[in-house]
């Protein structure tokens, strides 16, 4: 059974900066797609980011416009574990953030994939959400 575990999450002033984990267990998950997701009050949930693999010693990136130039998804294969480091964050990042995961990796070029890895359907387990709050 995989278990998804994020941490990370807290109150942070607008400006700062806090680095979210989740760690995966129950499968070994170097080839899988993995994507950060969030939902603040009230509103549905989002695309964050998303790290796909490209080739043997490369990933993809993808970033929601709201986040591009501010987080930074990355992955430590031997931990098994994926992490989004925030900055400049802002009173509108608060939300409770998923981490989310997909069997195997997209097909094709970052191009085409791009439309595919912001998509809640396409990943097949999901952690319990850890909540973040920037206040101004």
């Amino acid at each position: 059974q995989v278990q998804l575990v994020e941490s990370g999450g807290g109150l942070v002033q607008a400006g700062g900066s806090l680095r979210l984990s989740c760690t995966v267990s129950g499968r070994t998950f170097s080839s899988d797609t993995m994507g950060w997701f969030r939902q603040a009050p009230g509103k549905e949930r989002d695309f964050v980011a998303a790290i796909t693999w490209a080739s043997a010693s490369a990933y993809y990136t993808y970033y929601a416009d709201s986040v591009k130039g501010r987080f930074t998804i990355s992955r430590d294969n031997a931990k098994n574990m994926v992490s989004l480091q925030m900055n400049s964050l802002k009173p509108e990042d608060t939300a409770v953030y998923y981490c989310a995961g997909r069997v195997g990796y997209f097909s094709g070029s970052y191009h085409s994939q791009q439309g595919q890895v912001s998509r809640q359907d396409q990943y097949d387990y999901w952690g319990q959400g850890t909540q973040v709050t920037v206040s101004l």
